[in-house]
């Protein structure tokens, strides 16, 4: 991830686009949603841990991009899931 001066749009929805990907051959929507999101308990143990350390910023900015990277990949996977098929 690029600092935030230099964010790029577009590499999130490449990056939510290669989970797509992986949901489109057949990996389970949910075990995707867990590698793409930081959970919450973690966040808070690196903000306790990196209390007064400039990292922590760095770190914020990860899990704003993983949480934009998840938006994009449910986005994708309901577009799925509610586009007609042909029989």
């Amino acid at each position: 991830m690029r600092r935030n001066d230099d964010f790029d749009p577009i590499s999130t929805r490449r990056e939510a686009a290669m989970f797509y990907g992986l949901f489109l051959r057949g990996h389970p929507a949910d075990r995707l949603r867990k590698d793409i999101a930081i959970p919450r308990e973690i966040l808070k143990k690196w903000e306790v841990h990196y209390r007064n350390d400039p990292f922590r910023e760095t770190l914020q900015r990860v899990y704003e991009y993983r949480k934009q990277v998840l938006a994009i990949f449910d986005e994708l996977v309901t577009h799925e899931r509610n586009r007609p098929r042909l029989q």
